[in-house]
């Protein structure tokens, strides 16, 4: 019972979120005011609905658009996340590997002072030992010693001694400088990468913070269009009820039927538009298809091609509309949001008429009834 809707503007994303929730929505729920309040359906002109209706379904596909937008948002916020932990998990482990090279120096500098120590003690011993033996004149110890040679051995190796330990404490001294500025190297890289590492934590926080409110954006979006959704589907069962009321249970019938094109019928509804405008699988383009089948002029009225429309379209373009029936004619019901259209195939003595039909029960199926009371039916004369 749907015809091509007409095209709506999609409002820019980049637009302020607050600004575009609070237009968006508020038509939305005026409208959902407004559908709760009619009640059960009357036979009233279903352009009440209408307005309600199209702005609806324009309202999802806007939602829908903004909140395709927002979630490449979300999902360039959530890899700039992960980016950012990786690059916080690399800083942290060669922080742990400086941590550890940080220990590990300070530990060589412990040992090193250590070393340190203990050369400068044998060195004084060695000093003070001189120093008793430097006493002795040169007489006694040659009187001490057993010859000449012993003599000089001793000497030589008292020299040899503390040269060597002052060469000891000069390369541990140097080591220790050395030590040290590697760890002064490696503390100033750890500050570094800490300070690296908070920056990150900073950026990653903010990337946290844009992705929990799009997301919150998005999921508003996505429960405006499940509320739209609820709203349709109870639009759509008050039109399957008053067409149950007025033409009764039919609409069982097989998926094609009255010559329909298989191009049309063998696919989803509401897949396609036929050549009138009209989604497929609808009742209006069923009877749009009759007319035209029939060699009469069948308009063009795409976007404003409703059934409960039909009837001032039809006037509007100068075709006859009036309350008596005809074969061929289209039988409109203005009853529930859309109306419904019907084929008249013939009509019987006592005024009752025999028609054929789509989607009369909304799954998109021919069906034929007879002896249809024609009630507060319009016939147009195509």
């Amino acid at each position: 019972m749907l015809t091509l809707p007409k095209k709506t503007n999609m409002n820019n994303v980049k637009d302020s979120i607050n600004r575009v929730i609070a237009g968006k929505f508020m038509p939305v729920i005026l409208a959902l005011v407004m559908i709760t309040s009619f009640g059960a359906p009357v036979l009233v002109h279903a352009d009440q609905f209408d307005d309600q209706i199209n702005a609806l379904r324009a309202q999802n596909n806007s939602n829908q658009a903004s909140a395709n937008q927002l979630q490449t948002q979300v999902d360039g916020y959530q890899g700039a996340i992960d980016a950012l932990q990786s690059q916080i998990n690399a800083l942290q482990d060669s922080i742990n590997t400086n941590t550890a090279k940080q220990a590990d120096l300070q530990s060589k500098i412990v040992a090193a002072e250590a070393e340190l120590a203990h050369q400068k003690k044998i060195l004084g011993d060695n000093i003070r030992q001189m120093y008793l033996e430097g006493q002795i004149s040169t007489l006694e110890m040659l009187a001490s010693s057993k010859d000449l040679s012993d003599f000089v051995d001793k000497q030589q190796y008292r020299n040899s001694v503390q040269a060597k330990i002052q060469d000891t404490l000069n390369k541990i001294t140097e080591l220790k400088h050395q030590l040290n500025a590697q760890k002064d190297e490696v503390e100033k890289l750890l500050k570094d990468q800490e300070t690296m590492k908070a920056t990150l934590a900073s950026q990653q926080g903010q990337q946290n913070s844009l992705l929990a409110f799009t997301q919150a954006q998005k999921d508003q979006y996505t429960s405006a269009i499940k509320t739209n959704n609820s709203q349709i589907s109870a639009l759509k069962a008050q039109q399957l009820a008053a067409n149950a009321r007025f033409i009764g249970g039919a609409g069982n019938g097989p998926a094609c039927g009255g010559g329909y094109p298989a191009k049309w019928c063998e696919i989803p509804q509401d897949s396609v538009i036929d050549n009138w405008g009209m989604y497929n699988r609808e009742c209006v383009s069923y009877a749009a298809f009759r007319v035209a089948a029939s060699n009469r002029f069948m308009p063009y009225w795409g976007g404003v091609g409703n059934a409960n429309q039909w009837d001032e379209d039809a006037r509007a373009d100068g075709i006859l509309v009036d309350g008596t029936p005809r074969a061929g004619d289209v039988a409109i019901s203005n009853n529930g949001a859309y109306g419904h259209a019907m084929y008249v195939e013939s009509v019987n003595g006592d005024g009752t008429i025999n028609i054929s039909q789509y989607n009369a029960a909304l799954n998109g199926r021919y069906s034929t009834r007879n002896d249809l009371a024609v009630g507060n039916l319009v016939f147009i004369h195509f």
